[in-house]
């Protein structure tokens, strides 16, 4: 299940943020970019649906991590939830700025309303502030990435080489991150080359979950062990 979820996120995700956000938005372009929406609502509606249907298969899969590693340690596990939680609860918001987009574009046809130069405006400006408040809750989905890859490291029945791919896709999406916020110039020199290092940790981590999954004898005994120390310390 942790797998599926994963691969409906990473499938939902790409098409939204990636195939069709390049698809219809042109950079510093508000009329090309309204032009592009407005003639393609259908393909924009998907995209936002899939925006929106990517928090909540995030919210499901958090649960499922947490029970998968929590035998390393349940301190860690809860740490990597509160991070994957606010990067959920910000991500969620941002596309707020997404679902005003068509109805901004849409009340330049109305008398009385926003001309169509200030429609595209605002509608540019809410895309702006969309791509903020994302790199913002990817910040702390990169953190989430580098506790969950320490804790996959120790964990003993999952690869360490997924767990050092996980943390090196933190890393990759705390730089491009930072980059695109204070540093826009940066941000563009190392995009999308940044990004390929965390396609490539979360499709492996993704993959290894949906065919292999964990070594459930380890994982059984990390448990035990885990529940005897609680048992130990409560003493």
């Amino acid at each position: 299940m942790g797998g599926l979820l994963y691969l409906l996120i990473i499938v939902f995700g790409g098409f939204a943020e990636g195939y069709v956000m390049n698809s219809l938005v042109v950079a510093g372009d508000a009329a090309a970019t309204a032009h592009n929406i407005m003639a393609s609502p259908g393909l924009w509606n998907l995209s936002v649906a899939g925006n929106l249907l990517v928090p909540v298969f995030a919210v499901a899969q958090t649960w499922i991590f947490y029970l998968l590693l929590r035998p390393v340690s349940r301190q860690l596990a809860l740490l990597s939830v509160v991070f994957m939680l606010v990067s959920l609860s910000v991500e969620s918001v941002s596309k707020l700025f997404l679902l005003a987009v068509m109805p901004i574009l849409a009340s330049a046809a109305h008398p009385g309303a926003f001309d169509p130069v200030q429609a595209q405006s605002l509608a540019h400006l809410s895309l702006i502030l969309h791509d903020i408040a994302f790199n913002i809750a990817l910040i702390f989905f990169g953190v989430g990435c580098l506790v969950d890859g320490f804790l996959i490291i120790k964990s003993g029945y999952l690869p360490k080489l997924i767990g050092w791919l996980m943390q090196i896709a933190g890393l990759c999406y705390l730089i491009a991150c930072f980059a695109a916020l204070i540093a826009p110039a940066l941000a563009n020199a190392i995009t999308p080359a940044i990004l390929i290092p965390p396609l490539i940790g979360e499709a492996s981590f993704c993959l290894w979950l949906l065919f292999k999954g964990v070594n459930v004898a380890k994982w059984k005994e990390r448990a035990g062990i885990a529940m005897t120390n609680v048992k130990t310390a409560s003493i």
